[in-house]
């Protein structure tokens, strides 16, 4: 939901909708449940569901221009790999 909200600010809500709609019907998408929170963004605690999300699915990077997300860069475990989009988009 989070997704939608701030696509939806930066384009609008169709195009928001038709995105959130690609990513879900992706085969490659996991959906997790994580049952252990880390806690390790103090800044905007609501950030934390997406790196648990990224560590329980086992992801191999999480991918934001959040600032919050910084923090991730200064811990050694749980390990999460951050690139910013313009990274990710060079490796693509």
């Amino acid at each position: 939901m989070e997704y939608e909200e701030i696509l939806s600010q930066k384009t609008s809500s169709i195009f928001a909708d038709a995105i959130i709609k690609v990513l879900l019907n992706r085969r490659n998408l996991i959906r997790v449940s994580p049952s252990w929170r880390f806690k390790l963004i103090t800044q905007d605690p609501d950030d934390n569901k997406f790196v648990d999300c990224a560590i329980a699915g086992q992801a191999q990077i999480l991918v934001s221009n959040d600032k919050h997300f910084k923090v991730l860069q200064s811990i050694d475990f749980p390990a999460v790999t951050l690139l910013r989009i313009q990274e990710f988009i060079k490796t693509l």
